[in-house]
């Protein structure tokens, strides 16, 4: 049995405190999907030829945090953490990966991503983002972030099912 620690998000509230509650809401739902997995079970692949694992989504979270807060607001030329040509797919293959790695990795970003949330004036911080070549606001960064979350924990919901019959929330 997977234990539910999460804060739900607030029923009412400003713009910015319902973003960031649905964001974190959403952070640790891939966390929870995760907990008490063994390594080689995170690195279970859901049907060939995906190479789609758990393990590999919460890679591929520490990418999109990257992308969308660090490169966007900090450092447009920060590299990726496990792609050199900006490959959002090249995080799913976390077969030689681990918990530990993954996790570190996916941590150090959310904490960076939360970190430009906290000191920005407003949702109306301007960003660069390299990869779209275009001008963008935190409200929509974070907006974008929260969907890409709610897309993969969908996955995360049918992988662990798959690995241990684990279903809910």
């Amino acid at each position: 049995m997977v234990s539910d620690d999460r804060v739900g998000p607030p029923v009412t509230g400003g713009e910015r405190d319902t973003l960031r509650a649905f964001l974190d809401y959403h952070r640790a739902t891939l966390a929870m999907k995760c907990e008490g997995l063994t390594d080689e079970e995170l690195r279970q692949r859901s049907m060939p030829p995906s190479t789609l694992s758990l393990l590999g989504l919460v890679r591929h979270m520490a990418e999109v945090e990257r992308a969308w807060f660090r490169r966007a607001f900090e450092d447009h030329d920060a590299p990726m953490v496990w792609s050199d040509t900006i490959d959002f797919q090249a995080a799913y293959d976390a077969s030689a990966s681990t918990r530990a790695e993954a996790f570190a990795a996916w941590e150090a970003e959310v904490a960076n991503s939360r970190r430009v949330e906290r000191e920005a004036a407003s949702l109306d911080l301007a960003g660069y983002q390299p990869r779209w070549g275009k001008e963008v606001s935190l409200r929509m960064v974070m907006t974008h972030v929260l969907l890409e979350y709610g897309r993969h924990n969908g996955h995360a919901d049918l992988l662990r099912e798959g690995i241990d019959g684990t279903v809910g929330a």
